[in-house]
Protein backbone atom coordinates (compact mmCIF):
# COMPACT_ATOMS: atom_id res chain seq x y z
CA UNK A 1 0.00 0.00 0.00
CA UNK A 2 1.37 3.36 -0.94
CA UNK A 3 1.80 6.17 1.63
CA UNK A 4 -1.10 8.18 0.26
CA UNK A 5 -3.57 5.31 0.81
CA UNK A 6 -2.18 4.66 4.28
CA UNK A 7 -2.80 8.30 5.17
CA UNK A 8 -6.38 8.16 3.85
CA UNK A 9 -7.04 4.90 5.68
CA UNK A 10 -5.73 6.42 8.92
CA UNK A 11 -7.96 9.47 8.45
CA UNK A 12 -11.00 7.27 7.74
CA UNK A 13 -10.35 5.15 10.84
CA UNK A 14 -9.85 8.27 13.00
CA UNK A 15 -13.06 9.78 11.61
CA UNK A 16 -15.05 6.60 12.35
CA UNK A 17 -13.60 6.44 15.86
CA UNK A 18 -14.48 10.12 16.46
CA UNK A 19 -18.04 9.70 15.22
CA UNK A 20 -18.49 6.56 17.34
CA UNK A 21 -17.14 8.28 20.44
CA UNK A 22 -19.42 11.29 19.86
CA UNK A 23 -22.50 9.10 19.47
CA UNK A 24 -21.54 7.14 22.61
CA UNK A 25 -21.14 10.33 24.68
CA UNK A 26 -24.46 11.74 23.44
CA UNK A 27 -26.28 8.51 24.34
CA UNK A 28 -24.61 8.48 27.77
CA UNK A 29 -25.67 12.10 28.42
CA UNK A 30 -29.25 11.41 27.33
CA UNK A 31 -29.43 8.36 29.56
CA UNK A 32 -28.26 10.40 32.57
CA UNK A 33 -30.94 13.07 32.00
CA UNK A 34 -33.84 10.72 31.34
CA UNK A 35 -36.63 10.68 33.93
CA UNK A 36 -39.08 7.84 33.48
CA UNK A 37 -42.78 8.42 34.23
CA UNK A 38 -44.60 6.12 36.64
CA UNK A 39 -48.09 5.98 38.07
CA UNK A 40 -48.37 5.01 41.76
CA UNK A 41 -49.51 1.50 40.78
CA UNK A 42 -46.54 1.07 38.40
CA UNK A 43 -44.15 2.37 41.06
CA UNK A 44 -45.28 -0.20 43.62
CA UNK A 45 -46.12 -3.18 41.39
CA UNK A 46 -43.84 -2.53 38.42
CA UNK A 47 -44.58 -1.79 34.77
CA UNK A 48 -46.26 -4.41 32.56
CA UNK A 49 -42.84 -5.43 31.19
CA UNK A 50 -41.72 -6.26 34.76
CA UNK A 51 -39.38 -3.31 35.30
CA UNK A 52 -39.41 -1.48 38.64
CA UNK A 53 -37.47 1.63 39.58
CA UNK A 54 -34.52 1.30 41.94
CA UNK A 55 -34.00 3.31 45.11
CA UNK A 56 -32.18 6.53 44.20
CA UNK A 57 -33.47 6.56 40.62
CA UNK A 58 -34.74 9.85 39.19
CA UNK A 59 -38.33 9.62 38.05
CA UNK A 60 -41.63 11.37 37.56
CA UNK A 61 -44.80 10.22 39.25
CA UNK A 62 -48.28 11.35 38.39
CA UNK A 63 -51.64 10.84 40.04
CA UNK A 64 -54.35 12.43 42.14
CA UNK A 65 -53.61 13.97 45.54
CA UNK A 66 -55.45 11.87 48.15
CA UNK A 67 -57.98 13.75 50.29
CA UNK A 68 -56.84 14.56 53.86
CA UNK A 69 -53.26 13.47 53.11
CA UNK A 70 -51.52 16.85 52.86
CA UNK A 71 -49.30 17.51 55.89
CA UNK A 72 -47.42 20.80 56.21
CA UNK A 73 -44.53 21.45 58.58
CA UNK A 74 -45.34 24.71 60.44
CA UNK A 75 -41.62 25.50 60.86
CA UNK A 76 -40.63 25.24 57.19
CA UNK A 77 -41.92 24.77 53.65
CA UNK A 78 -41.83 20.97 53.90
CA UNK A 79 -44.98 19.25 52.69
CA UNK A 80 -45.86 15.58 52.49
CA UNK A 81 -48.87 14.20 50.67
CA UNK A 82 -50.08 10.97 49.17
CA UNK A 83 -50.69 10.37 45.47
CA UNK A 84 -52.86 7.57 44.11
CA UNK A 85 -54.45 6.37 40.90
CA UNK A 86 -56.60 3.22 41.01
CA UNK A 87 -54.28 1.22 43.24
CA UNK A 88 -51.77 1.79 46.03
CA UNK A 89 -50.79 5.18 47.40
CA UNK A 90 -47.32 6.71 47.23
CA UNK A 91 -46.01 9.35 49.64
CA UNK A 92 -44.40 12.45 48.13
CA UNK A 93 -42.10 14.67 50.19
CA UNK A 94 -41.52 18.19 48.89
CA UNK A 95 -39.60 21.13 50.35
CA UNK A 96 -40.67 24.28 48.58
CA UNK A 97 -43.60 26.37 47.45
CA UNK A 98 -46.40 24.35 45.89
CA UNK A 99 -48.15 25.61 42.74
CA UNK A 100 -51.27 27.75 43.20
CA UNK A 101 -53.44 25.07 41.58
CA UNK A 102 -52.29 22.37 44.02
CA UNK A 103 -55.08 20.95 46.16
CA UNK A 104 -56.50 17.64 47.34
CA UNK A 105 -58.24 15.70 44.59
CA UNK A 106 -56.17 17.49 41.93
CA UNK A 107 -53.97 15.76 39.39
CA UNK A 108 -50.23 16.41 39.84
CA UNK A 109 -46.88 15.33 38.45
CA UNK A 110 -43.91 15.25 40.84
CA UNK A 111 -40.31 14.98 39.65
CA UNK A 112 -37.70 13.68 42.04
CA UNK A 113 -35.97 10.55 43.25
CA UNK A 114 -37.19 7.34 44.81
CA UNK A 115 -36.37 7.11 48.55
CA UNK A 116 -37.94 3.71 49.19
CA UNK A 117 -40.60 1.50 47.58
CA UNK A 118 -43.45 3.93 48.31
CA UNK A 119 -41.77 7.31 48.96
CA UNK A 120 -40.54 9.91 46.48
CA UNK A 121 -38.56 13.03 47.44
CA UNK A 122 -39.68 15.61 44.88
CA UNK A 123 -37.73 18.66 43.77
CA UNK A 124 -40.53 19.87 41.49
CA UNK A 125 -44.32 19.55 41.70
CA UNK A 126 -46.56 20.47 38.78
CA UNK A 127 -50.34 20.80 39.18
CA UNK A 128 -52.64 19.95 36.30
CA UNK A 129 -54.95 22.80 35.43
CA UNK A 130 -58.51 22.58 34.24
CA UNK A 131 -58.84 22.49 30.45
CA UNK A 132 -61.67 25.02 30.71
CA UNK A 133 -59.53 27.54 32.62
CA UNK A 134 -59.07 30.96 31.10
CA UNK A 135 -57.32 33.90 32.82
CA UNK A 136 -59.89 36.55 33.90
CA UNK A 137 -58.30 39.26 31.74
CA UNK A 138 -58.61 37.16 28.59
CA UNK A 139 -62.18 36.09 29.42
CA UNK A 140 -63.19 39.73 29.94
CA UNK A 141 -61.54 40.84 26.70
CA UNK A 142 -63.27 38.04 24.78
CA UNK A 143 -66.65 38.98 26.23
CA UNK A 144 -66.16 42.61 25.15
CA UNK A 145 -64.94 41.90 21.61
CA UNK A 146 -67.06 38.88 20.70
CA UNK A 147 -70.79 38.84 20.34
CA UNK A 148 -72.87 35.67 20.06
CA UNK A 149 -73.41 34.49 16.53
CA UNK A 150 -76.87 34.78 15.07
CA UNK A 151 -78.33 31.59 13.72
CA UNK A 152 -79.09 31.74 10.06
CA UNK A 153 -81.72 29.64 8.37
CA UNK A 154 -78.97 27.31 7.08
CA UNK A 155 -77.58 26.77 10.59
CA UNK A 156 -81.03 25.97 11.93
CA UNK A 157 -81.50 23.38 9.20
CA UNK A 158 -78.00 21.95 9.73
CA UNK A 159 -76.73 22.98 6.26
CA UNK A 160 -73.75 25.07 7.24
Amino acid sequence: MNPRRKKRLGLAIALLFGVGATIGLVLYALNQNMDLFYTPTELVNGKPDGSKPEVGQRLRIGGMVVADSVRRDPESLKVTFKVADIGPQVTVEFDGILPDLFREGQGIVAQGELIDATTVRAHEVLAKHDEEYMPPEIAEAMNKSHTPLEYTEQQKQGNY
